[in-house]
């Protein structure tokens, strides 16, 4: 099978988006021909361990987003 190339350095940033959001929407519409690797059970599980345990804890998306912005200024 081939790989259809794409005119990335001749596509805006939202031409670029809609082409993953595309791609997107086809790959989830057959959730069952998307193999998830062994890896991300077991990091599921860490994490849901994690969550139980109080080790790790949720904040919000505002907070989270206002704390990425900190970090990367």
């Amino acid at each position: 099978m081939s790989v259809p190339i794409l005119p990335l350095n001749e596509m805006s940033v939202e031409e670029k988006l809609q082409t993953m959001e595309a791609l997107w929407q086809s790959l989830s519409s057959k959730p069952d021909a998307v193999e998830s690797p062994a890896w991300h059970e077991k990091e599921l599980r860490d994490r849901e361990r994690d969550i139980e345990s109080g080790k790790s804890k949720f904040i919000d998306w505002d907070t989270a987003k206002a704390d990425i912005r900190r970090q990367t200024s």
